[in-house]
């Protein structure tokens, strides 16, 4: 490799002319204003760059949906016909990662290429392939020594049986016990009940993860707006999103997320300052009708790059004078909730104490992400479980 950003080795180049079907693109196109790793133009410069598109074409651990693998150029054949909003196109199309001798070697170059991008801010927006491709693109952030959130929008936890061997059915198993373990917290938004064993509920509350069931979600999108604000890495299952709207996935059921609320969470995820990857799994070409599951998924990543430039940059590290600050005294004042509430956005946060020798380790996770809801609970002396569950994790 000829640079320590020039992962060409482990990408096969764009077949532009087939995607395009040999017609150009308007000059406002995706695809006349994405650098694209083609034949003739060769393997893209990172420079400038705020966004980088990855295809994964690996479907061996994704159980009766094989033909996922198949998904990343459908999508972009929808993703380049697209406009950009008023915003500057800063994404970069580095091709396809093509499946390995072993699954494991896939996971290796997507691991390394993410690795590289995480630390020059670049934003990965990985085109799966199988859902199983999460557990490298948790481990991509191993490299960076922080503890993590991940939040999959999935109708499954996706945990598995003991013993069972990595796949889309089981990567969060694989994720939970991995050592060294740097996974913080769990969120899952969109989990359908009768797909779900008890006893995994049980567990996802014992281990204090962040589930919401996706009558939960759809009866009020808005608080899953700080679910996804508090994740590192997002990983999307199409199958999440209903059969009606996205058919073109093996394990695809009648119940599920419309195609405008999968956009809504979409921009949700662009929007916030905290989340650094993206990943869109188990599209499956064969029960693709008209390619319309392609097509929202497209939809999908035009959305999540218009949150990107619409960025509030209010993250509050350390600087709080942007903010409005709320305490809040519970019952007989033995505990007190301290709130921040954005000028810039209107979003709002609230402080979680954590040990003082854990200071470094957990600094990212002493601000949590929260809703006006979170403030009203508290309010009324009740302690929102959103700032429980944290606590618990921190002590």
């Amino acid at each position: 490799m000829s640079t320590a950003t020039d992962f060409s080795d482990f990408f096969t180049p764009v077949d532009f002319e087939r995607i395009s079907g040999g017609r150009p693109y308007q000059a406002a196109q995706f695809g006349s204003l994405m650098r694209i790793h083609t034949r003739e133009s060769g393997y893209p410069a990172h420079e400038d760059a705020k966004m980088a598109l990855i295809g994964v074409c690996e479907g061996r651990r994704t159980p009766g949906n094989e033909g996922c693998s198949l998904a990343p150029d459908t999508v972009r054949e929808y993703l380049y016909r697209l406009h950009p909003g008023h915003w500057p196109l800063q994404m970069i199309d580095l091709g396809n990662i093509s499946a390995g001798h072993t699954p494991s070697d896939t996971d290796y170059a997507l691991k390394t290429v993410m690795g590289t991008l995480l630390r020059q801010n670049i934003i990965p927006i990985i085109l799966g392939g199988g859902q199983d491709l999460t557990y490298a693109q948790y481990l991509a952030y191993e490299a960076i020594e922080q503890t993590v959130n991940l939040l999959a929008i999935d109708p499954m936890f996706d945990i598995g049986d003991s013993g069972d061997d990595l796949s889309s059915q089981s990567y969060l198993s694989r994720i939970i016990l991995h050592q060294p373990n740097f996974l913080f917290n769990f969120s899952n938004l969109g989990y359908q009940t009768y797909f779900v064993e008890q006893s995994s509920v049980e567990l996802m509350g014992k281990l204090n993860f962040d589930v919401h069931r996706l009558g939960q979600v759809r009866s009020a999108p808005e608080l899953a707006e700080p679910v996804i604000r508090n994740a590192d890495l997002l990983s999307f299952d199409m199958g999440a999103v209903r059969l009606g709207e996205a058919p073109g996935n093996a394990n695809a059921t009648p119940n599920g997320f419309t195609g405008d609320e999968a956009c809504r969470l979409a921009r949700y995820a662009g929007i916030s300052d905290k989340l650094s990857s993206f990943g869109i799994y188990e599209i499956n070409p064969a029960f693709d009708f008209r390619g319309q599951t392609a097509h929202l998924a497209a939809q999908m990543i035009w959305c999540f790059a218009d949150g990107y430039y619409n960025r509030k940059q209010d993250f509050p590290f350390a600087d709080k004078s942007d903010y409005t600050r709320f305490r809040v005294f519970l019952k007989d004042h033995k505990h007190e909730i301290v709130f921040y509430k954005s000028s810039r956005s209107d979003r709002w946060w609230m402080e979680v104490p954590y040990p003082p020798n854990q200071k470094l380790r957990f600094e990212r996770h002493a601000l949590v992400p929260c809703s006006y809801n979170d403030y009203e609970v508290a309010c009324s002396e009740e302690m929102p479980d959103r700032w429980w569950q944290t606590f618990q994790k921190l002590s």
